[in-house]
């Protein structure tokens, strides 16, 4: 009699140490998961606030490129007139690199917003919490005719000169860059042999 009890309480500890370890793991799977959960959304929320800086570096370029102060300056280039001027770039063989800080025009958006009249190079993060870095990157690719009625309305003396131009956004501390590209086609008086 004794040792059925014995063999009753021994199985009903043994089942309770089944039951408890089940819910340990169902409790670790669910910490597990809401931490990875977490994870996951203030990563999409770091990529949603470094692609509104992207755009807000693309939309940089258009707004110095359209400034008439800056068109009416001639000590000052904007964007798309200083790229020019440069190398151009064959998209086949090169890579318009976000991390490239040389080869290329660049202008940085800071908090501040666009400013007019000058070039927007000035130092500072795009937002500051979390901080966030905007910056663009120009570069010119060819000239060529224009298609469509440009050609009826300029005739042969002017061209469609071609950029690509690269919007940048970054949260401070991240491994990486969140970049949206931009083809702009300029109209413009044809160079000799262009």
């Amino acid at each position: 009699m004794k040792t059925a009890v014995l063999k009753q309480q021994g199985i009903v500890l043994v089942f309770a140490l089944l039951v408890l370890l089940c819910l340990t793991i169902l409790g670790v799977s669910s910490v597990s998961s809401s931490l990875m959960q977490s994870k996951m959304a203030q990563s999409m929320e770091s990529y949603n606030v470094a692609f509104d800086a992207a755009e807000a570096g693309l939309g940089g370029v258009i707004f110095e490129s359209e400034d008439l102060a800056i068109l009416s300056d001639d000590t000052v280039a904007d964007p798309l007139t200083e790229a020019r001027q440069g190398t151009a770039i064959d998209p086949a063989l090169q890579e318009l690199s976000c991390f490239d800080t040389a080869t290329w025009t660049n202008r940085r958006i800071t908090s501040a917003g666009v400013q007019s009249g000058v070039q927007n190079n000035a130092a500072g993060t795009y937002s500051d919490s979390p901080a966030v870095n905007s910056w663009s990157s120009t570069a010119f690719v060819d000239e060529r005719p224009c298609l469509g009625s440009s050609n009826v309305v300029g005739g042969s003396n002017i061209s469609c000169h071609i950029f690509i131009v690269k919007g940048c956004g970054q949260v401070v501390g991240s491994g990486y860059a969140v970049a949206n590209s931009l083809n702009v086609s300029v109209f413009a008086p044809a160079t000799n042999g262009g």
